[in-house]
């Protein structure tokens, strides 16, 4: 799929109390280890990771992660998904959010390059809210000052252009309370964070296939 705008970003737009409020409740919930899409899927049929499943994560993926469903997290967020899919063009329709990830990256944490769509829509028979749908939209929200951390940069590589080795940082979710949505089958990372603490929210929104 051709896009005029691979993402779009809105500088600052949530308030240092909101992204206060946010990093202490979620450093009251129990955290747990992120998973990347094969994990997930294993552990959801009730299977166990083993060694090498570990291994091949941490090759991937190292970073803490706490789910919310928090009806003031999506109230405050998702103005700025409507907004961004329709000033970047893409019109995309989407109906659901799936839970908000709240991660935390610290020192030499990384998630190596992905994309957050997966190959079929979901088989959730009896959740008709995920059932038969794909993640169409992805947010990622700056949550931490700058000034708190090293690394962990934002990268974004256009693989369905001329050159797919072209990377672009995403500087422009370094202010906190930033937010920067995009196409859920673009392709990004976030490097090592090589000093402190990186916190941000992830959000999926999901919707019918494309046609």
């Amino acid at each position: 799929m051709n896009l005029q705008n691979y993402y779009w970003f809105f500088k600052s737009a949530l308030t240092p109390r909101f992204c206060d409020e946010l990093i202490k409740y979620g450093n009251l919930q129990r955290e747990q280890t992120a998973l990347t899409g094969g994990q997930t899927k294993k552990t959801q049929k009730g299977k166990k990771l083993d060694e090498k499943d570990i291994k091949d994560l941490k090759q991937k993926r190292d970073s803490n992660i706490v789910w919310m469903n928090d009806r003031w997290v999506y109230k405050e967020i998702h103005p700025y998904v409507h907004q961004a899919n329709a000033s970047a063009g893409w019109n995309f329709n989407w109906e659901f959010s799936e839970s908000c990830q709240f991660t935390k990256y610290k020192l030499n944490q990384f998630y190596d390059w992905h994309c957050d769509s997966w190959e079929v829509p979901y088989n959730n028979p009896n959740d008709l809210n995920t059932h038969g749908k794909i993640r169409k939209l992805s947010v990622t929200c700056c949550l931490s000052d700058p000034k708190d951390y090293k690394g962990g940069e934002l990268e974004f590589q256009f693989r369905n252009m001329d050159d797919p080795t072209i990377t672009r940082t995403c500087t422009e979710i370094l202010p906190r309370g930033s937010i920067v949505v995009f196409p859920s089958f673009v392709w990004h990372r976030v490097k090592p964070v090589t000093k402190g603490t990186r916190y941000s929210l992830v959000i999926w929104n999901l919707g019918y296939p494309f046609r």
